[in-house]
Order: C-alpha cells, then sequence, then structure tokens
C-alpha cells in the first residue's frame, strides 16, 4: 500500500487517529481470531520444562500455515515470532533456550498479519504449581484488562480508560507500569493513539466509533520501575519484583467496543482447562 493509501483514513477530528470502516472491522476480526487461535494451540505446551524458543516455532508455525506472517519477525531488527516473558519479565522477553520451572508465570505476546490487517493479543499461562500471591497478580491484571475495555466506549477518553486500570491496581496494592502503553493499529502495526494504563478521568483523546487500539496493562506487585536489559528489548522491573500483563486488541463501536482477539476457545483467563 503506498503512502497516499496508508493515510486516507486519517481524521481531523481526532487529532490524526485512524478511523475505520465495516470492512476494517471485518479485516480485524479475522486477525484477531487468528493471533487468539495461537495462544489457544499452545495452551497445552506451556509446562515445566519446554523450551521458550520451541513455543516460538510453534507459532512461527501456527501462523505460517494458515497464510499469514507474524508481525514481529524482523520488526525493528526482532527476529522471533512471539514475545515470551516470564516471573519478573515485563514484556519483550526474548525466546531462547531458557526452559520454564514450575510455578512460573509467562506472558506470551503474538501479533499476526492477515491479509495486511494486524491482530495483536497476549495471554497469561501459569506453568504447574503457582504459588498465591502469583495466581492472585494474574487474576488483578485479567481485572484490570476487563475495566479497561468497560471504560472503551464512545464519549469517554483515554485518560478514563487508564484511571479504570490504575485506580483497581493500586487499591489492590499493585502497580501499573509507566514505560509501556497500549497503541493504535491497524493496517499498521503501532499507531496513534497511545493508551497509557494510568491517568486522570476526561483527559486524552476522545473515543469515537472507528478507532483501533489495544490495550494491554502490565501489572506489577512491587513498585513500576523498569529497566531495560542490554539485549535491547527485554523490560524487567527494577525490584524483581513479579509483573502481569494481558492485551487485548479492540475497535470502538457506537455503543462500546468490539473485542477483536479473544479466544474462540474460551481460553481468556487462566488457569485453562
Amino acid at each position: 500500500m503506498n503512502i497516499a493509501e496508508d493515510y486516507a483514513d486519517l481524521d481531523e477530528r481526532t487529532q490524526g487517529i485512524r478511523l475505520h470502516d465495516a470492512a476494517a472491522f471485518a479485516g480485524m476480526r479475522a486477525a484477531g481470531r487468528l493471533a487468539a487461535e495461537a495462544l489457544d494451540m499452545l495452551v497445552p505446551h506451556v509446562v515445566p520444562e519446554a523450551l521458550t524458543i520451541d513455543l516460538d516455532e510453534m507459532v512461527r508455525n501456527f501462523v505460517l500455515d494458515r497464510g499469514a506472517v507474524p508481525a514481529t519477525i524482523f520488526y525493528r531488527g526482532y527476529s522471533h515470532s512471539s514475545c515470551i516473558s516470564i516471573n519478573h519479565v515485563v514484556c519483550h522477553g526474548i525466546p531462547g533456550a531458557k526452559r520454564l520451572k514450575d510455578g512460573d508465570i509467562v506472558n506470551i505476546d503474538v501479533t499476526v498479519v492477515v491479509d495486511g490487517w494486524h491482530g495483536d493479543t497476549s495471554r497469561m499461562f501459569l506453568v504447574g504449581d503457582v504459588g498465591v500471591k502469583a495466581r492472585r497478580l494474574v487474576d488483578i491484571t485479567w481485572e484490570c484488562l476487563q475495566r479497561g475495555i468497560a471504560a472503551a466506549k464512545p464519549g469517554n477518553t483515554v485518560g478514563d480508560i487508564g484511571y479504570a486500570i490504575q485506580s483497581y491496581a493500586e487499591a489492590q496494592r499493585c502497580s501499573v507500569v509507566r514505560d509501556f502503553c497500549g497503541h493504535g493499529l491497524g493496517r499498521v502495526f503501532h499507531d496513534a493513539p497511545n493508551i497509557v494504563h494510568y491517568g486522570r478521568p476526561g483527559r486524552g483523546a476522545k473515543l469515537v466509533p472507528g478507532m483501533f487500539f489495544t490495550i494491554e496493562p502490565m501489572i506489577n506487585l512491587g513498585k513500576y520501575d523498569v529497566k531495560l536489559l542490554d539485549d535491547g528489548w527485554t523490560a524487567v522491573t527494577r525490584d524483581r519484583s513479579l509483573s502481569a500483563q494481558f492485551e487485548h486488541s479492540i475497535g470502538i463501536t457506537e455503543d462500546g467496543c468490539e473485542v477483536f482477539t479473544l479466544s474462540p476457545a474460551g481460553l481468556n483467563n487462566p488457569p485453562y482447562f
């Protein structure tokens, strides 16, 4: 697609945020479904002793076999089909020779491209016998995502989404990561608007039908400070506390929002049976 076509759907009323039509919603449904199916496929394989590089290979083969493309391969030099973030890794963990251990909590983040549309989602997995504190963090993070999605409706603002997430997380004595945020997407992987997961009601861009973006809160048991490792990708909590994340891609509709990346098998909230 040339630049003129790529930016034809920019709308001055929304500060340069793209608005999308019914055909675009259909494209995002297909992309979101495939991304969710890739995570569904992984459920029986995220077990103690599994190699993260093997899980990544499963994602790559699953996506390619269905005529789609993993969006992260070669994105800004990244060479894998997923990000796999374990325990105190906040996001962008790189698959490799590391084996999962009993008691780990793991976020797996997958983005696929189907006919030019991006489906972006991540989900927490519980590995073996997970402790009470870790399970509680995962449950809190899941609830943060649900509250963020509930606030994503016409007339509300980006700040309303952030406030819904932050107010709940902090009431549970957890913290919201500030260094990373959700983002617009569609035919572009990362686009306006930025969706920060903390904030004040009524602030930021107003939500209108046709907007596409991700909501992907990263919630820590300790402080919200993170640091980037020398590989240039992996972000970890500075205090080594556990971190969890869930992510959905959504579109704003006339009366709320549509979640494009719900699990077709109903495997949205762990533990998955």
